[in-house]
């Protein structure tokens, strides 16, 4: 994949956000961190007080399990809802030109949800792999061979 000079990569997940910068050229990237940010988001055990309930109906006397929410998941939609308002605030102000972004199959998908179409005009390129734990090295070498 080419990475223009200046461009933007976003590695995420729905913990860890990694703004990059591309400070070399599109055959030698150069990835610069702008910007890092992690959420600490608990397993859902720790986040909820009670077990799922059960509902009952009038008529009959069938019950049956209410589904049980989970809060961890409903964060990291949330932090990617997030992600994706950061893209479209430096988009508006023309922070970037071109942008990669990196993430999770399913972080990927929830971004996608909330893509302003200034966001979705400079996307270059999207790949869906989980990159966040890995060092910029083999980001870069990832970016060049996809």
């Amino acid at each position: 994949m080419q990475l223009p000079h200046n461009s933007v990569v976003l590695v995420a997940d729905g913990r860890k956000m990694l703004f990059l910068r591309n400070d070399g050229d599109a055959t030698h990237p150069n990835l610069i961190v702008e910007h890092a940010e992690e959420q600490e988001n608990p397993a859902t055990r720790e986040q909820a007080t009670d077990r799922a309930g059960t509902a009952s109906s009038s008529l009959g006397g069938a019950r049956s399990s209410v589904e049980p929410t989970d809060f961890h998941q409903i964060e990291e939609d949330r932090f990617a809802a997030a992600a994706a308002d950061m893209l479209k605030r430096r988009a508006l102000s023309n922070d970037f030109e071109s942008l990669i972004i990196v993430a999770p199959p399913r972080t990927l998908g929830e971004m996608r949800k909330h893509y302003h179409k200034a966001v979705s005009e400079r996307l270059t390129g999207e790949i869906d792999k989980d990159l966040t734990g890995h060092p910029i090295e083999q980001i870069e070498k990832l970016l060049i061979d996809a």
